[in-house]
């Protein structure tokens, strides 16, 4: 008898439901995340059951150890999953059914399930760019204790330039507690990135697929290694629109017979890769090969949608040069 497998994981604790081929719930239980509580469940099950669980945070130890037991892994889209099975009842017990029931009437909106190694490749780039939104937080914080004070945040009173930190503060005699604040918060925003950066530099050395987007404007080795380690393997993309979509980066669109509506970017899939396009699309917009289009948008829509425009168009570039270097690897492999 087939059966199916809905689990609705949260941090702690997750609701397992198991339906059988007929649609009945067979189990619906919650227990506390963990190897041995799940495989409690689902552990008597047939080899190659299929198991559908959201998208939430920490999936991937979940991922590895339906893998390592011989289940069919089944990601899915939360969003689209709402949409789908929205109900006025909600709750970690209907949730675990209807995502089982969803999975046996093969209705499942399913994500991308990265492989380890892609995951292996996303860690050590994110921790470098959480290092640096929190370096520049504990800057944006120094210049605020320096505001309260009376110091001016340009020119040579300006914590970020050289030494001037300490020649702003000691101008002003304010009470301990604040001095201890800043010097605190100005030890950390001064807290070096050599290391991490040389060793993600190294290891992009060996990959051309890093190499190949350095080619287009605004994109370094830090982030066409990010680029590359976020979109994973290129081939699953149909077509280039369908990446940019993936990025988030596409308009969202409304529309009823005659009457077509086009509003902000969707926002939707990879946060990370939607970011550092963003990024780099401040440098791009400068380049000659941008420079024109986006003064000539920036003038009918205003800065921030040009500059969002850029970013749209480097995936849908990036896509074009990865297959290229995917297609050629593929014919040294055929030799």
């Amino acid at each position: 008898m087939s059966v199916y497998v809905g689990i609705d994981g949260h941090r702690k604790r997750s609701q397992i439901a198991v339906v059988d081929h007929d649609g009945a719930v067979q189990v619906n239980r919650h227990v506390p995340n963990g190897v041995e509580t799940v495989l409690s469940v689902i552990g008597d099950l047939p080899i190659g059951a299929p198991v559908a669980f959201e998208a939430a945070s920490g999936w991937g130890w979940l991922v590895e150890l339906l893998e390592d037991y011989g289940f069919e892994p089944h990601l899915v889209h939360p969003l689209r999953c709402k949409a789908i099975a929205s109900d006025r009842l909600k709750n970690d017990k209907v949730d675990a059914a209807t995502l089982a029931q969803l999975l046996r009437a093969d209705l499942l909106p399913e994500a991308w399930i990265a492989r380890l190694q892609v995951r292996q490749q996303w860690a050590p780039l994110r921790h470098r760019c959480q290092l640096v939104r929190l370096r520049t937080l504990l800057r944006n914080r120094v210049h605020a204790v320096l505001a309260d004070y009376g110091c001016d945040r340009s020119g040579a009173a300006s914590p970020l330039r050289g030494g001037a930190g300490s020649t702003a503060w000691t101008c002003r005699t304010p009470p301990a507690a604040w001095s201890t604040i800043f010097w605190s918060r100005w030890t950390l925003s001064k807290e070096p990135l050599d290391a991490p950066d040389q060793q993600l530099v190294a290891h992009a050395r060996g990959d051309p697929r890093v190499k190949t987007p350095t080619r287009l404007p605004g994109v370094g080795t830090l982030t066409a290694r990010i680029i590359v380690a976020e979109i994973g393997d290129v081939s699953r993309f149909p077509s280039a629109r369908k990446l940019t979509a993936w990025a988030g980066l596409t308009p969202t669109v409304r529309s009823s017979d005659l009457t077509v509506r086009h509003g902000h970017i969707s926002k939707q899939g990879s946060d990370w890769l939607r970011w550092i396009l963003c990024e780099a699309a401040r440098t791009a917009k400068r380049s000659p090969e941008f420079a024109a289009s986006h003064q000539r948008l920036a003038r009918r829509r205003g800065k921030k949608i040009a500059t969002t425009a850029i970013a749209r168009r480097l995936p849908a570039r990036a896509c074009h040069l990865l297959r290229a270097v995917q297609a050629q690897r593929d014919r040294r492999g055929a030799r």
